[in-house]
């Protein structure tokens, strides 16, 4: 068994490495999950977390972090925050300096201000670019960016599509100490309509950690896991003795009684209090990895996860 464990989802791999080097340097797990994570939002090839983010409808880059210290149960989260390159650095923020753990749109902008946050324009050229691209394709005014008077009901629906992005990177980390701690950021479901949030600023729905029984993660569609609480549901299937394996696929079933709504695939992270991890898939691909990296191995892996039958 590992003492220290870094699990991510596959777009964090360009954190892995300093989030392992973090912990072999015997610093936090709350501090090797921001830092990993500011890797991945500094990185225009992952196109659903901070620079290089798919804009919204309007296009602009929404985005959504969180992060959660397991040893506390503090938490903090920003949703529909733009102009800031790292959203987690305000999550972190939101937790340490104020009474409040959720802050959206303007006055999440108006806080990242505040705490000299880094300012960035979050929006590419390839992010314009396949913006335009997606627009001719379904037929949307090409001003509809400009004219504010124009409706966007009718277009809301249309990246309702399991072939667009409804990606996150998380972090999930278990120090020397025994500490665990859980980030999540994105720029959440392509071409949304503008202010969505999904599960990753959600604490309880994409993130949940507590030291006493471990941690949990999710990415893809994020309504899904709203609706069932998953991440808590993960750390409360352990606090009744379940293994991370057996709590995984508890919240599996939860997922499974949802009716109506926009029902996709969820991918649930998870260690327990000792670092043991599970990774579950509820739709069969090929494509999906996940990374992790133990004091065991000492090696970043990427793997496949477990695809439900």
């Amino acid at each position: 068994m590992s003492e220290m464990i870094v699990l991510s989802n596959g777009e964090g791999l360009v954190g892995m490495p300093v989030a392992a080097k973090m912990l072999l340097d015997k610093e936090s797990s709350l501090k090797t999950v921001e830092e990993g994570i500011k890797q991945v939002e500094l990185s225009p090839r992952v196109t659903c977390v901070g620079l290089g983010g798919t804009p919204n409808l309007l296009r602009e880059v929404e985005c959504d972090a969180a992060i959660m210290n397991g040893t506390t149960l503090e938490c903090g989260s920003v949703g529909a925050l733009e102009g800031y390159a790292h959203p987690i650095v305000v999550a972190k923020a939101v937790m340490e300096k104020l009474p409040h753990v959720f802050l959206v749109g303007k006055g999440a902008a108006r806080f990242a201000k505040e705490i000299g946050a880094e300012p960035a324009n979050l929006l590419t050229e390839e992010a314009i670019s396949n913006y335009s691209s997606w627009i001719k394709k379904n037929n949307i005014p090409e001003n509809i960016f400009k004219d504010k008077d124009l409706s966007l009901l009718p277009y809301a629906n249309l990246s309702a599509n399991e072939n667009l992005s409804k990606g996150t990177t998380i972090f999930l980390a278990r120090d020397s100490k025994g500490n665990i701690a859980g980030g999540t950021s994105t720029s959440g479901w392509e071409y949304k309509y503008p202010g969505r949030l999904g599960d990753s600023p959600i604490i309880g729905a994409g993130l949940y950690v507590d030291n006493r029984y471990g941690g949990a993660a999710c990415t893809h569609t994020g309504e899904m896991t709203i609706r069932a609480g998953t991440a808590r549901a993960v750390v409360a299937y352990m606090k009744k003795g379940a293994t991370a394996e057996e709590a995984c696929h508890d919240a599996v079933d939860d997922l499974s009684a949802l009716k109506r709504g926009f029902i996709g695939t969820v991918v649930i992270h998870a260690i327990d209090a000792q670092g043991n991890p599970y990774v579950i898939s509820t739709e069969k691909t090929d494509t999906l990895r996940y990374c992790i990296w133990t004091d065991v191995s000492l090696e970043i892996e990427q793997k496949k996860p477990v695809m439900v039958d």
